[in-house]
């Protein structure tokens, strides 16, 4: 409460938003790098420091860096209230490197009006920031929204020709499944009675693990009520993660926003989604997730398979790149509905390995395009020879996709693997795991095929463009990010330790098993 570290998090990256967006462009690149150390260096204090233990939500938890303020009294009580666990602690790190690689990333192709760009995605590090840490329904709501806002205008200035339109659909797509959400934790709020008095995600976890906090509406049963809330708040995460088959805005967000978008979009703002169906759903409500858990786990499956046949069937690297993600949460999916130690944890952990590596392959992709000026994979081959570091890297990366040992990955694959297989309430799952797994072999497929097309051979280029070596300051983000992989691929236990102590309690919950 003295420290107040959060807070201090949350200051700094909002002040820095606003210093850049007002500072002159021939600065602002710069600039903005230089402050986004701040909160980067605030995240890594934190880590360092962290001595928090079990579940942020549920009984028996010390909430790390927790302050609560009361706000206002509208019948529920709202109040600034902010705090981190093992889940959200690692979170608040990815978000703060992947902003200082991407703002690094944005020099070479961000040339107008640079110092607004650079403010709006600071000012996206600070709603991200906020979803992560806040611990209240309202607040966290309100940070939930305000990411919206600076992604819709940094796809629809700063994007492709179609840019107008995949920043409309993506507002449209994501602000109609919050709508849906709400709706769905408020009639869940509503029905609890005076089981609760503040919109505290703790105090109402707490509440509907005691049992009983739920009562019936306009006639139906509690247990309807409960179906109805969690089925609302499942579609409106799901449209964020996405999955199949409200994933069609992801695709056309990626390919119309620029490179360093792109890079915060698939590697922090989909694990919005995850994240709250962790928080909310699987959390508050695990009862209705274990009874649909074949649905559920059906709906993973097919994402991660469809997902990678997408990616299968594209010419675009972006594109490729961005079903690949669909095919990567629906290994996160699968490992939440497992309800197991490893499944939980090995889905949080799949966030954290997805976040670096689909960002680090989004830069890659946009290093190549700041050369070639195409990303399409019949018009260029041989970039090995052009652009060795780059290729490097990218090969790199691609096999951290594909699970190599030693890589995020694969410790993030295997831990939900080892959860899935054999869960207790979820019968076909020796069936979902295997089928799963496949699509490790469908990633290999895309992977190798577009690489081996555009990286290897003889040089050809579709464009009238001279292709040299990438600049330093392209490369040396993709070479922090791809350490990062590497680095959490041999010892996952950095962030595994953490994420595990917080998911034992859910766990426990249940009356589950490591």
């Amino acid at each position: 409460m003295v420290l107040m570290l959060i807070e201090a998090l949350l200051v700094a990256t909002l002040l820095a938003a606003g210093v850049v967006f007002f500072a002159p462009d021939r600065y602002a690149g710069k600039l903005a790098a230089a402050l986004s150390l701040l909160p980067l260096a605030g995240s890594l204090w934190l880590w360092l420091d962290f001595e928090g233990s079990g579940n942020a939500l549920l009984e028996g938890s010390e909430i790390a860096y927790e302050t609560t303020v009361e706000w206002m009294d509208i019948g529920y009580t709202l109040q600034w209230y902010v705090g981190l666990d093992g889940v959200s602690l690692p979170l608040i790190v990815l978000t703060t490197i992947l902003t200082t690689a991407a703002i690094v990333s944005a020099w070479t192709p961000i040339d107008e009006r640079q110092s607004q760009f650079y403010g709006l995605v600071l000012l996206l590090e600070f709603g991200l920031l906020g979803v992560f840490a806040a611990l209240d329904f309202f607040l966290w709501f309100i940070f939930w929204e305000v990411v919206l806002v600076p992604m819709y205008f940094l796809i629809a200035i700063w994007g492709g020709p179609r840019r107008k339109y995949a920043a409309i659909k993506f507002f449209v797509y994501t602000n109609v499944a919050s709508l849906i959400m709400f709706v769905g934790f408020l009639t869940l709020v509503f029905a609890m009675g005076d089981s609760v008095t503040a919109l505290s995600l703790p105090e109402i976890a707490k509440a509907l693990h005691a049992g009983g906090a739920v009562g019936s509406i306009a006639g139906f049963a509690p247990e309807t009520v409960k179906l109805f809330a969690f089925a609302l708040m499942f579609f409106g995460f799901a449209v964020k993660v996405p999955i199949v088959p409200v994933h069609t805005w992801l695709p056309d967000a990626h390919v119309e926003a620029p490179t360093p978008v792109s890079v915060l979009l698939a590697g922090v703002l989909l694990k919005m989604g995850t994240y709250a169906l962790l928080r909310f759903n699987f959390t508050m409500l695990p009862e209705v997730a274990t009874d649909y858990a074949e649905l559920i786990a059906a709906i993973a499956v097919l994402s991660v398979i469809y997902g990678a046949m997408l990616a299968l069937a594209q010419q675009d690297l972006k594109r490729i790149v961005a079903y690949s993600s669909i095919s990567s949460m629906g290994y996160v999916i699968l490992g939440l509905v497992a309800y197991t130690t490893y499944g939980i944890g090995g889905a949080t952990f799949q966030m954290i390995s997805h976040g670096f590596i689909s960002g680090l392959m989004f830069m890659v992709v946009g290093v190549i395009y700041n050369e070639t000026h195409t990303r399409l994979v019949g018009d260029m081959s041989g970039m090995a020879d052009r652009m060795p570091w780059t290729v490097g890297i990218f090969v790199a990366a691609a096999f951290g996709y594909m699970g190599l040992p030693l890589m995020s990955g694969f410790a993030a694959e295997v831990f939900v693997f080892l959860g899935s297989f054999g869960t207790p309430h979820l019968s076909l799952s020796p069936l979902f795991t295997a089928a799963a797994m496949f699509g490790i072999v469908i990633v290999a497929g895309y992977l190798l095929w577009a690489m081996q097309r555009t990286l290897f051979g003889e040089f050809d280029l579709g464009t009238d463009y001279e292709v040299g070596r990438a600049p330093l300051h392209d490369v040396a983000p993709l070479a922090v990010l791809l350490a990062c992989v590497i680095v959490l691929g041999v010892n996952p236990d950095l962030f595994m330790g953490m994420i595990q102590d917080a998911i034992n309690p859910i766990v426990d919950s249940l009356g589950g098993g490591a």
